[in-house]
């Protein structure tokens, strides 16, 4: 059989037999499933200790195309990091580093809540956790390496226990060690926290809540690179313990960085560094030094600044202002930018006319490297001034504060106003206050959810003369208002005791250097203007450095620590260190440096000339305010929380949240209600009063005695008027709370839907609101007073008087003091004279009880009232009643005594004849207020069951347990119907018998 190749290709027949035979196995192969193949990944990893967690680097399984790539972990948490360089030549004069940190929301397993339901644009943090990682590794590329970086970083998983914001910084080290790019690392860096006085590595975010230290140190091995510091007043002594402790925790990270490098590291790539000639420096230096000396020897530029600019306007500002017109301040402080600006028009003649000299010489590669050649020789000629001589490019010594100039209150509208000046540097600083629920709302996957203190820093083009756009988050305008923000939130109270959202904005109005310091010191007095109780006042002050190095082994040889740096002295120096607190201590650090690292020991000797020059400043501002301004003084908002039960707010919300909006638009306050909270805040005092009066109308506020509450009259009852108020809820306003005289109908005082204001006088017995409108009415005088312990005894004898007076004609003239003695004996005769007047009078119409005769009947005493020791004047009143009771019924009026309530009088228990005269009751006509005479049937535990007749039962509560021994089976009690059960029987209380 002939094969299938030859059957196809006749041409193939020739060929020999074997060649043409099928392999054996071959359909068998072809007819088999694919198996894929194993990739084995060179992973390389090293471990290591920190504190008391285990850290891992590791590289070779993840984003393997990258120049470099390393995974850091602790515990759960792990974040990636990757460097990249750009491809071909550097086409830009400086180093175009980027470093971007992303949190995405997978990493803590949620699902973003925007719209997108995916991340935006960076956050804050993000911007911030990028700036931490950029300040430390930015000065370790070489000088003229200016070719494009990009630095990415990611969370890939978060436990939430640690920040990853410095496992980023120690992964993207690792990252450019491994890669080809050229770098001076490795870095270290490390977080320290302090507790009850104790420091604590690498501490956990649970552990930072507690902490009041959070200080970030990075270093190389022997060198200082960045710190970063939030700290509650924390003194200069125990900042520079910690930045002892920290500095070699944090080398412990370079090893296992240097032994990865060694198993998976690139070789550094040759790159092509922008770099000036020697010739050419040297031609420049030839054209340019001695005009650029002249400039800043030149006294128009410089003593005469410093003589006209510093002393008289220190001695305005302080004294001056008070007298002086503020425009002829402001145009004082005109003169120094005047001057700074001349000193820049003259900087930039010379750079045009070296420029001029070298197109004479076509000497192309030195025009190339113009601009930082001239910018090289003057900050050569300005640092060698400042060493060898310790001048100032303004004059000024090396430890004085430029002249300063403070105004509070300066827009008396807003919450809270300040303008801050130090020297040209000028901010205006404004406090707004809100809810709670304006706090700003984080989405990091670490950390608190909301902010209630914001800072937003605002650096404006015209602040330095240019032209600019003004764009969304800036990376330099985030940080700067962080870091203020930080120096000012460790004196703010606790959210329970101020409970505002506080916002700062912070707007450059002219800057020459420490802006955001000068922030620091303008919020300050901001939050004060604002009523907030601050601590104490927060200032800030720059610290800068100007140092020699030793050419043969790159060690600083001198150095000179300048407080209060300038703009050109921060350009031109080695570090800008930021350094903010109060008078007890530090609260917020930002370190940045140029060099590839300075000493610790310097660092720490910077503390102490910041520490003066923040205490001339503070000295400025106490003067301009001391102390948080009154509520009364400001118009700011006022901010009530309040607790309700959720049926009461759901009352206030209405349907659709119908009602909340209506209060909200008739008094333009705003209503936040929560889980059983509601949050009222109102532009002031006026308008909170008439929110508060709105909600307690419609939900009202917990009830207490004495107090007064407006309400609307719901129905009139023939004993009292049903009043509506706090609420909704009901109370009684009984007749005889109407008004101090009688009252013979109610209708007469109150009417249905009227609105009254009224007193809560208490409850009864079965918790009933009772009420009364003659409480906040203003008592009239009575003819007789009542019963006092402070009425003197010669007063007596007035009373009397007052009492005869007012009693009818036919009594008056027959009881006229006399010098008769009150015992005397009488003959036959006038004792038959004085019966047959009695009877007389007997015959005559009695008084009752609404006759001319006033006499004030007395309160009964409180059932819970002791026994009193009768003195003096309680003896005095009881002959006075004695008196008046004697000249009445003289005559055959009838004057009823009160009696003193207590346990065993509380009810009167009536006779048989009594009870049959009472009017039998029935269903219909029993109403509360009815009295009648009920027989005791059952005493029981806690009250009496009582048969009020027409097979009616009603019942009686005791008051005290032991009031039960008074009563027994088969007693007549006189009782009084004073309101129903839920069960419709009838509650009884005891009437007392006048």
């Amino acid at each position: 059989m002939s094969s299938l190749a030859t059957k196809s290709h006749p041409i193939l027949s020739s060929l020999p037999r074997f060649l043409t035979w099928r392999a054996p196995g071959f359909r068998t192969i072809c007819n088999s499933p694919i198996v894929t193949g194993t990739k084995v990944l060179d992973s390389y990893k090293e471990e290591f200790e920190i504190g008391s967690h285990l850290v891992t680097l590791e590289t070779g399984k993840m984003a393997r195309f990258a120049n470099g790539s390393v995974v850091f972990g602790i515990e759960e948490t792990k974040v990636l990091s990757t460097v990249t360089a750009g491809k071909g030549d550097a086409v830009k004069d400086f180093l175009p580093l980027t470093v971007d940190y992303q949190e995405k929301q997978f990493a803590q397993s949620v699902i973003p809540t925007t719209f997108m339901r995916r991340e935006g644009a960076p956050k804050e943090r993000e911007l911030l956790c990028g700036r931490l990682i950029d300040r430390p590794i930015r000065p370790l590329f070489p000088s003229g390496f200016f070719h494009e970086v990009q630095v990415m970083a990611s969370v890939l998983s978060s436990d939430g226990k640690h920040d990853p914001d410095i496992m980023a910084a120690n992964a993207t080290s690792a990252a450019l060690m491994l890669s080809d790019i050229p770098w001076g690392g490795p870095i270290g860096v490390i977080r320290i926290g302090r507790i009850d006085g104790q420091f604590i590595i690498n501490p956990t975010m649970d552990e930072l809540n507690l902490s009041d230290l959070n200080l970030v140190y990075a270093c190389t091995r022997d060198k200082t690179l960045m710190i970063d510091v939030q700290a509650r007043e924390i003194s200069e002594k125990d900042l520079e313990a910690g930045l002892r402790l920290a500095h070699p925790e944090a080398v412990k990270f370079l090893e296992p960085q240097i032994r990865l490098a060694a198993k998976a590291g690139k070789q550094k790539k040759e790159y092509k560094l922008s770099m000036m000639s020697e010739q050419t420096l040297e031609k420049v230096t030839r054209l340019a030094e001695k005009p650029i000396e002249e400039i800043f020897t030149d006294p128009s530029y410089g003593k005469s600044y410093h003589q006209f600019y510093s002393f008289p306007l220190l001695f305005m500002s302080e004294c001056c202002k008070y007298v002086l017109p503020t425009f002829l301040l402001n145009l004082t402080l005109g003169f120094g930018f005047l001057i700074q600006f001349e000193r820049g028009e003259a900087l930039e003649k010379i750079a045009q006319d070296v420029k001029k000299s070298l197109e004479e010489e076509c000497d192309e590669e030195s025009i190339k490297f113009l601009p930082k050649t001239v910018d090289t020789v003057r900050k050569n000629v300005v640092r060698r001034r400042i060493i060898r001589e310790g001048l100032r490019l303004d004059g000024r010594r090396l430890d004085e504060v430029r002249p300063v100039y403070c105004e509070a209150r300066n827009l008396p509208i807003l919450h809270g106003s300040s303008l801050f000046s130090r020297g040209d540097t000028q901010v205006l600083c404004t406090v707004t206050l809100g809810a709670p629920g304006d706090a700003q709302r984080l989405d990091s996957i670490v950390g608190p959810s909301t902010k209630r203190f914001m800072l937003h820093y605002s650096f404006p083009p015209f602040c330095i003369n240019e032209v600019g756009k003004r764009g969304g988050l800036n990376r330099r305008e985030v940080g700067h208002g962080t870091l203020a923000e930080k120096a000012l939130l460790a004196v703010l109270p606790p959210e329970e005791e101020f409970s505002y959202a506080v916002r700062i904005n912070s707007e450059v109005m002219a800057s020459d250097g420490s802006t955001s310091m000068a922030t620091v010191c303008g919020g300050s007095m901001a939050l004060m203007d604002a009523g907030i109780p601050l601590r104490e006042h927060v200032a800030g002050v720059s610290v800068g450095l100007i140092s020699e190095v030793d050419p043969s082994t790159g060690e600083i040889s001198d150095y000179r620590i300048l407080t209060d740096i300038l703009g050109l002295e921060d350009h031109l120096g080695d570090m800008d260190f930021k350094i903010a607190g109060t008078r007890n201590g530090v609260t917020a650090i930002q370190l940045d440096i140029k060099p590839a690292g300075i000493p610790l020991d310097i660092i720490c000797e910077s503390l102490e000339p910041a520490r003066k020059g923040r205490a001339q400043i503070l000295d400025h501002m106490e003067r301009e305010i001391s102390g948080p301004r009154t509520q009364e003084d400001r118009n700011s908002p006022r901010l009530v929380t309040m607790k309700y039960t959720n049926e009461a707010l759901r009352r206030l919300v209405g349907p659709l949240g119908a009602q909340r909006k209506k209060v909200e638009e008739e008094t333009g306050a705003r209503i936040i209600v929560g889980n059983g909270t509601l949050t009222i805040i109102a532009k002031n005092q006026s308008v909170m009063e008439k929110v508060l009066e709105k909600v307690d109308f419609i939900i009202g506020r917990e009830i207490e005695v004495g107090k007064i509450y407006k309400g609307l009259v719901s129905s009139v009852r023939e004993y009292g008027a049903f009043i509506e108020f706090n609420g909704g809820q009901r109370g009684l306003l009984h007749i005889s709370q109407l008004s101090h005289d009688l009252v013979p109908r109610i209708a007469d005082v109150v009417s249905v839907g009227q609105q009254i204001t009224v007193m809560c006088i208490g409850q009864d017995v079965h918790g009933n609101i009772k009420l009364s409108l003659k409480a906040t009415l203003p008592q009239t005088k009575t003819v007789v007073e009542g019963s006092t312990t402070s009425e003197k005894p010669h007063d007596i004898l007035s009373s009397v008087t007052k009492v005869l007076e007012d009693l009818p004609e036919s009594l008056k003239n027959e009881n006229k003091p006399s010098s008769v003695p009150d015992l005397m004996i009488r003959s036959a005769a006038e004792c038959d004279e004085m019966e047959k007047s009695a009877d007389k009078n007997m015959d005559s119409p009695k008084l009752d009880d609404n006759s001319s005769s006033n006499v004030k009947k007395p309160k009964p005493a409180s059932k819970k009232s002791s026994v009193k020791k009768v003195n003096s004047n309680d003896e005095d009143e009881i002959e006075l009643a004695s008196v008046v009771e004697a000249l009445v019924t003289k005559r055959g009026t009838k004057v009823t005594k009160s009696k003193p309530t207590s346990k065993k009088n509380i009810g009167t228990k009536v006779t048989g004849k009594e009870a049959e005269g009472d009017t039998p009751v029935t269903a219909k006509t029993l109403k509360i207020g009815t009295k009648v005479t009920g027989k005791v049937l059952q005493i029981r535990a806690h009250g009496l069951v009582l048969d009020l007749g027409g097979g009616i039962r009603g019942m009686y509560k005791f008051e005290n347990n032991d009031d039960k021994n008074d009563f027994e089976m088969g007693d007549e009690l006189k009782v009084q119907c004073s309101t129903f059960s839920s069960k419709g029987i009838p509650v009884m209380s005891l009437v007392v018998e006048e």
